[in-house]
């Protein structure tokens, strides 16, 4: 087998990966990095959960580490941009331990906290830049900031950023780069204008394609559950009361806000993540969710992309996704580094049409079965005894002070909805075992099962217990809270979850049409 020295690695580094676990490269990693260590332009498309990270990370600290080229105040020497701010901050989760080991100092940019973390990290003098482009172009604008040193630029999930509408505010910053310098560009895919960025910046790029971008993991099993609107509710709680790590997505910031709070109601601690929420607040409630305080994440697409913690056994489509990459993407955050996942999809009548057309374009064929409360095929699908507190000690458990960014004073973080150029809240307080460099076991790699534990566990510093690298639905990270209560659920969801908060009459109704949002 290949390994990180045969690609030409530097000792180094492979020290360093080696003490996190990481002893063999994923596809992606052993196509792309004797072309981005050599100094290539690098054109590199794997589907989310391959590896992405680590194939731009380790050329981008081990060819600066080559370089002669001093740190300079706001001249950063690497540049790599994200679309949001949770992707940005797991990039950099990833590679400050690798910049750390060169003596290297990386910065995270992006809005919604205070800029003057960030203003004064750049003035410090900085490596390398992890950024939102937003932000980042603020920073550039006032003077703050500059990118004619910059030696290598990457573009992280590049597609999602055409997606985000970053194109405009990304071709600046590129433009503001210097030619002469190297550029990989990774996505999961190569189009919604992508293909423009690729002509204009990376004329005579080395291509690598690791694997089908419609493509889903092998390891995932597809499930699609026809339900009747008013037992949605009542099956999702079935779903989510099983042991283990679940993440339910819906088309909007408010069906997120809506749906967990009727979770919680229900007896099931869960968290939200969307494009409302602070920085703050987010990375408490990642936090809660990777320590394991709250055992479901609900969110919108927001964290299709750039989320990792382990174990995530199930991922359910509380709302079917209205395009067929957002289904891979949010499928994605399971059955990840070649674990075991099951995704499943909530249809009722009026969704079989799009649904149908949904999986088709995915190039996925699931399983369709009829669902009523109280199934056997719930428990196949989650196995393991139910579990439910009371709504007050469900809220209790995935609440607590907000952690903030914490590390050296060269690193700091900001947020937006998105990317963040426009700041919404003052400087967060610091406090230890914030979420600074990484949340909670989150970040974006490709190492194998049992070596992704051991070098997630070295990133953290939320406090979060490290999960062990189980598989399957065991119960992970403490658990569902203290003062727990086992039950199967009634055929109608009981548990008070009907008649709190709207219930399953709320949860059908609002879960119709509405665009999208993030």
């Amino acid at each position: 087998m290949t390994s990180f020295t045969d690609l030409g690695v530097p000792a180094e580094l492979v020290s360093v990966l080696t003490a996190s676990g990481i002893t063999a490269p994923f596809p992606i990693q052993a196509a792309t990095l004797p072309d981005s260590l050599a100094g290539r332009d690098v054109l590199g498309r794997g589907r989310t959960g391959s590896g992405k990270t680590y194939a731009f990370a380790i050329p981008v600290v081990a060819r600066l580490a080559a370089s002669t080229t001093p740190r300079r105040p706001g001249r950063p020497r690497a540049l790599i941009l994200a679309p949001t701010r949770e992707l940005a901050t797991q990039i950099d989760a990833t590679l400050a331990p690798l910049a750390e080991a060169m003596g290297m100092r990386t910065l995270t940019i992006f809005g919604g906290v205070g800029a003057n973390p960030q203003i004064r990290g750049l003035r410090n003098g900085v490596d390398i830049v992890v950024a939102c482009p937003g932000r980042l172009d603020d920073h550039i604008r006032n003077g703050h900031a500059s990118l004619d040193a910059v030696e290598i630029t990457v573009l992280d999930e590049a597609d999602h950023m055409a997606d985000l509408g970053f194109l405009p505010v990304v071709r600046r910053l590129m433009d503001a780069t210097p030619r002469t310098g190297q550029r990989m560009l990774f996505s999961a895919t190569l189009d919604n204008g992508i293909d423009v960025l690729v002509k204009r910046f990376l004329p005579r790029p080395v291509t690598h394609h690791v694997d089908a971008a419609a493509e889903a993991p092998v390891q995932m099993s597809h499930h699609v559950l026809h339900v009747r609107a008013d037992d949605r509710f009542p099956v999702l709680v079935d779903l989510v009361a099983a042991p283990g790590r679940s993440v339910v997505f819906t088309r909007t910031k408010r069906r997120a806000k809506t749906l967990t709070r009727q979770l919680i109601q229900a007896g099931v601690p869960a968290v939200e993540l969307h494009g409302n929420l602070a920085q703050n607040a987010r990375n408490r409630n990642l936090s809660a969710f990777s320590d394991g305080s709250a055992a479901t994440l609900v969110a919108t697409d927001i964290a299709a992309r750039g989320i990792h913690v382990d174990d995530v056994a199930l991922v359910i489509h509380a709302d079917p996704p209205v395009e067929h990459k957002a289904y891979l993407h949010r499928s994605g955050r399971t059955a990840r580094a070649g674990a075991e996942g099951t995704v499943i999809t909530l249809m009722t009548d009026d969704q079989q049409g799009d649904v149908r057309d949904l999986t088709r374009k995915a190039g996925i064929k699931p399983t369709t079965t009829r669902t009523r409360p109280g199934d056997a095929l719930l428990t196949r699908l989650a196995p393991g005894e139910r579990t439910f507190v009371d709504p007050a000690e469900a809220a209790a458990a995935v609440a607590g002070p907000a952690p903030a960014p914490a590390g050296r004073p060269a690193r700091s973080t900001g947020t937006s909805s998105a990317d963040g150029s426009a700041p919404r809240t003052g400087r967060p307080r610091r406090r230890r075992g914030g979420a600074g460099r990484a949340t909670g076991a989150a970040h974006e790699t490709g190492t194998p099962r049992t070596q992704e534990t051991r070098s997630t566990r070295a990133a953290a510093t939320t406090g979060g217990r490290a999960q062990s690298p189980t598989g399957g639905r065991a119960q992970s990270g403490g658990g569902r809270g203290q003062g727990t209560r086992t039950a199967a659920p009634s055929p109608r969801g009981d548990g008070g979850q009907a008649k709190q908060g709207g219930g399953a009459a709320a949860f059908s109704a609002s879960s119709r049409a509405g665009r999208r949002s993030r």
